[in-house]
């Protein structure tokens, strides 16, 4: 069943991407070096889960400035290209956003987030891991600008 359904998948791709094999690899040494990759194109991060803090600030001004400084906190971020990676969690468990950091250390990371309004105001708490990932992370920034309207 399973070869069956492999050769059904596989009759589906023009005849031209069933025989040719993969692409070579493009490695660019200058670019790798740039982003601060390994020899497997690799680095470390630290990984920040954002979640639900011990004072929720209520609906209201106060509120509406905590998040635009949250906001404008993590652009700095990403123009110092500090932040590799963010965006919003489905507040599951309390866990509301995550950051990717552009470094190794764990203390340097708690230094850049503790910067931020929402962590400042205790909205939400951070909890920080290391992460290993593609150092082509370091281009979501440059990539996002060129995809978003605004």
């Amino acid at each position: 069943m399973l070869i069956a359904f492999g050769l059904l998948c596989l009759s589906s791709l023009p005849a031209a991407a069933q025989s040719a094999p993969p692409a070579a690899p493009q490695y660019d040494p200058e670019l790798a070096r740039s982003l601060g990759g390994d020899a497997n194109g690799m680095k470390k991060y630290v990984l920040v889960i954002l979640k639900a803090g011990p004072t929720k600030v209520p609906e209201g001004p106060a509120r509406t400035e905590m998040f635009k400084g949250h906001f404008a906190n993590m652009q700095r971020l990403a123009d110092e290209k500090k932040l590799a990676v963010a965006g919003p969690l489905d507040g599951v468990d309390g866990w509301r956003g995550v950051f990717v950091l552009a470094t190794p250390d764990i203390e340097q990371a708690k230094s850049y987030v503790a910067t931020d309004p929402v962590i400042i105001n205790g909205e939400m708490v951070a909890e920080y891991h290391v992460f290993f990932a593609s150092a082509g992370l370091m281009t979501v920034n440059e990539v996002h600008k060129k995809i978003s309207k605004k």
